[in-house]
C-alpha cells in the first residue's frame, strides 16, 4: 500500500509523544505482549493500550490477539515497507544509544530473558513425560518420519531444540552426524541416555545452547531442522537467521510448527508461547532470515490442530540486505 500524505501526517502525529516513541522503538526490536510492555514501562494497561492503538491506527505496529494474550510488534519491511522505512529512519536519527531508548532496550531484553528462562524451566520439569505429551497431540501423524525422509542422505544434520532426542533417533540412519542443540539440560540428559551404549552414539553430538546463539560453526550442517520449536521462542527470526548461518550453501531447512489456532490450553499443558504460526507469518519470517520457501504442507492432527511442514532453501545475499538470489 502506498502511503498518502494523510498517512505520513498520522505517522508523525503517532510518534509525537515520548511514550509512543519509546514503545515503537522497543517493538522494532522485539515482539512483546501487552502485559510485558505494562511491566516494562511501569504504566497501567489502559494507558499502554491507548498508545498502542494510536500506533496501530497509524500503520506503524501490528497487534494480534492469541487466546488470552495480545502480541505486538512493529510492521516489517515485507508487509509494510514504507512504514518500516519511516520507523527505521526515525530511530536512525535518534541513535541506538540515545536515552531513554538504550535503557528501554535493556529492560525489554531482561523481560524476554525471563520468558526464555520460564520456558527452559518448563521443559526441564516435563522432560520425562515430553514424548508422551508430544504423541498425544500428533496422534497418527508420523512427523519425525516425514522430516527424516526429507533429509539428504549422508548429511550432517542439526536438530535445533532437539528435546529428548526422539527426532534425532529417526535422523541417524540417514545422516553421517546428527547435532542436537537444546537449552534445557534435562532434555539433553535424556537424549544422552537414549544413545548411550548404542551403535548410533558415535554419530551423535549433543550441545547445550540457545537457538539464537548456536554452538555450531558457520556452514557446519547440510540440513537444519526446527521441529515444533518456533512457537516457543521470543525471537523466531533471530533463531532462523542463526539456522541460516550454520547451514552450508545448498543445504535444506525443515521447519515444523502448528498452524495458527485458538487452543489456549496449549500454553498451560505444553508451554507454548504462541498459539501457532500461520503460513503468511512463517513465509515472512523465513524471508527475513534469508531463506526461500520451497513448499509448505499441512497435516491435521489431534485437538483440532494442524501441523505445517515447510522446506526452504538458503538464499545467498546479493548486493543489498533486502534482495536475495539462490
Amino acid at each position: 500500500m502506498q502511503p498518502s500524505s494523510l498517512d505520513i501526517l498520522r505517522c508523525h502525529k503517532a510518534l509525537a509523544d515520548e511514550t509512543r516513541l519509546r514503545l515503537a522503538r522497543v517493538l522494532c526490536l522485539h515482539e512483546m505482549t501487552v502485559g510485558e510492555l505494562v511491566t516494562m514501562f511501569g504504566m497501567g494497561q489502559s494507558r499502554i493500550s491507548r498508545h498502542l492503538k494510536i500506533l496501530s491506527e497509524a500503520g506503524l505496529i501490528e497487534c494480534r490477539r492469541e487466546g488470552q494474550w495480545t502480541l505486538c510488534r512493529a510492521v516489517d519491511c515485507q508487509s509494510r515497507p514504507q512504514a518500516r522505512a519511516f520507523l527505521d529512519g526515525t530511530f536512525a536519527l535518534l541513535g541506538p544509544e540515545a536515552a531513554p531508548y538504550a535503557a528501554d532496550a535493556e529492560r525489554a531484553q531482561a523481560v524476554l530473558s525471563e520468558r526464555v528462562l520460564a520456558t527452559r524451566r518448563f521443559f526441564d520439569a516435563v522432560a520425562d513425560t515430553w514424548g508422551h505429551l508430544h504423541a498425544e497431540v500428533l496422534g497418527g501423524y508420523d512427523l519425525y518420519g516425514d522430516i527424516a525422509r526429507r533429509v539428504p542422505e549422508g548429511a550432517t544434520v542439526a536438530d535445533l531444540g532437539c528435546g529428548p532426542g526422539e527426532l534425532m533417533e529417526r535422523l541417524v540412519p540417514r545422516a553421517c552426524l546428527v547435532i542436537g542443540v537444546d537449552n534445557a539440560e534435562g532434555m539433553l540428559e535424556l537424549a544422552q541416555a537414549r544413545f548411550r551404549g548404542t551403535e548410533s552414539e558415535g554419530r551423535i553430538s549433543l550441545r547445550h545452547g540457545e537457538l539464537t546463539q548456536l554452538p555450531l560453526r558457520e556452514g557446519e550442517a547440510q540440513a537444519v531442522v526446527l521441529s515444533m520449536v518456533l512457537h516457543h521462542l521470543p525471537d523466531p527470526v533471530a533463531a532462523l537467521a542463526e539456522a541460516r548461518r550454520v547451514l552450508a550453501p545448498g543445504g535444506v531447512l525443515l521447519v515444523a510448527d502448528f498452524d495458527r489456532h485458538d487452543n489456549e490450553a496449549m500454553r498451560q499443558k505444553y508451554g507454548d508461547t504462541r498459539l501457532g504460526v500461520d503460513r503468511q507469518t512463517l513465509v515472512s519470517w523465513l524471508g527475513q532470515a534469508g531463506f526461500i520457501p520451497a513448499s509448505i504442507q499441512a497435516h491435521p492432527v489431534n485437538q483440532g490442530l494442524t501441523v505445517l511442514l515447510a522446506e526452504a532453501a538458503r538464499a545467498e545475499r546479493g548486493a543489498t540486505k533486502t534482495h536475495w538470489r539462490i
